[in-house]
């Protein structure tokens, strides 16, 4: 039977101590609201009755298990599993403590409306608030077990496998173990003198070369083809646009093989065109030599994305008031200075969010490189590292995954290509209306 609590606000201490006692047992004891007692003290319960295993699992993940060769593989420990099995549980305890907060604070809030009612309320009532703050929760709550379980577990793993020893040969499980090593592989990769160093050096230093050219190219080009489109015959316009959207209609994926068949060197139609009509006496690497590979990577990306680039102005544009233009031709402003001073302006103002995550998007453009030159050609470090003058560090991250089976090494990379983008999804999230519009 609950006791009788003063009005005047001088339990809240009690309230809090005994909430933080036991889950529930305030609500229970004190506040007669038996709905939540019951749900956070079962929720407590069913967290020690499980406690054992939860140390167990906690305790495997610091270990990572133990060498085993003279059991059966199948009997032996595995430390990948051990290590998801680890974060799960680090999760669930995470779950459980904010629960745990919860249970406090709705201990004392419950206490203050008592204090202000200066009475019990109902059981009916209580249940009705209690559905009604609930529902939201479980209704969430299936969104929220999938984006723990597909997001922050995979990522969590991650970064944990960053700081082990987990690669090929003498660190795959179940046939070994895999060890905590902390920073080292940060260090191999960006502070040692070695190929993993200059070939990840060489890698970043192109995926932020081609992340930056493969945006600005596109944006600018899409940009103005845009003005040029406007400014054109009507009857014409459409013509063009249909033509240049073309590119962005087909699958990247086939656009890219046929450029790849188009560009080869040995046989490809372009180079044996060019020299049937005698422009060139002999063929040009586009794909084979590593400069001009990069340089043929970003032509392409500009041919197949600009398109995108270029609808996005032409919407952009229409919102630009006519009257600016034609103020600015009465003021006897050129097409040029018009350009500058307002189509520019105005379309960079309203499309930098879009820019901004082109520009996260071309950095982690897996298939652009991929699909046209498989990362190639080789490099002098390519022997050891699969790191062609081409690839991306995404590209170069399945290199190491697959063909190396490098999994430290390519989580490290991972977890610096996050470090580096999530300040630009960030920055690009706080910038969109919906967000500035939510803002107090």
């Amino acid at each position: 039977m609950a006791k009788i609590l003063p009005t005047d606000g001088s339990a809240e201490k009690k309230i809090k101590i005994t909430a933080s006692c036991f889950m529930g047992l305030a609500h229970l004891l004190y506040l007669k609201d038996y709905i939540k007692g019951i749900f956070f003290a079962l929720t407590e319960i069913v967290f020690l009755i499980f406690s054992p295993a939860i140390v167990k699992k906690v305790i495997d993940l610091i270990t990572l298990g133990s060498p085993q060769p003279n059991l059966p593989i199948k009997q032996r420990d595995n430390s990948v599993f051990m290590l998801i099995d680890g974060i799960l549980i680090l999760a669930l305890v995470a779950i459980f403590v904010i629960v745990y907060i919860l249970s406090v604070r709705s201990a004392n809030s419950t206490y203050r409306e008592y204090c202000r009612k200066k009475k019990y309320e109902s059981q009916s009532v209580l249940m009705n608030k209690t559905l009604g703050s609930a529902f939201p929760i479980f209704g969430l709550a299936p969104s929220f077990i999938i984006l723990v379980i597909f997001v922050v577990v995979p990522l969590l793993f991650s970064i944990c496998v960053a700081f082990t020893n987990y690669s090929y040969p003498g660190h795959i499980p179940p046939n070994d173990t895999v060890d905590w090593v902390g920073f080292e592989n940060f260090k191999e990769l960006l502070g040692s003198d070695n190929n993993w160093s200059a070939g990840f050096a060489r890698v970043a230093t192109w995926t932020l070369i081609w992340g930056v050219m493969a945006t600005i190219t596109c944006y600018f080009a899409g940009l103005i083809i845009a003005v040029l489109l406007k400014e054109i015959n009507v009857k014409i316009a459409p013509v063009f646009r249909f033509i240049f959207i073309l590119p962005y209609a087909v699958p990247g994926v086939v656009s890219l093989l046929v450029w790849k068949n188009l560009l080869n060197g040995t046989f490809g139609p372009i180079n044996r065109g060019l020299m049937q009509l005698g422009i060139i006496s002999n063929a040009i690497p586009w794909l084979s030599d590593g400069t001009m590979a990069q340089i043929t990577c970003i032509i392409i990306n500009l041919w197949a994305g600009f398109a995108y680039f270029m609808l996005l102005a032409m919407g952009t544009m229409t919102a630009i008031p006519q009257d600016m233009y034609e103020a600015a031709r009465i003021d006897g402003a050129s097409n040029g200075q018009v350009f500058r001073k307002i189509t520019l302006p105005l379309v960079l103002y309203q499309t930098m969010p879009l820019i901004i995550m082109s520009l996260a998007h071309n950095i982690n453009n897996f298939g652009a490189i991929f699909f046209l030159t498989g990362g190639a050609p080789v490099h002098l470090d390519s022997t050891t590292t699969l790191a062609g003058s081409t690839d991306l560090l995404v590209t170069w991250i399945y290199k190491l995954t697959i063909n190396l089976m490098k999994y430290d090494y390519a989580s490290v990379i991972a977890c610096l290509i996050f470090l580096v983008l999530a300040p630009f999804a960030i920055f690009n999230f706080r910038n969109t209306k919906a967000y500035k519009e939510g803002e107090v």
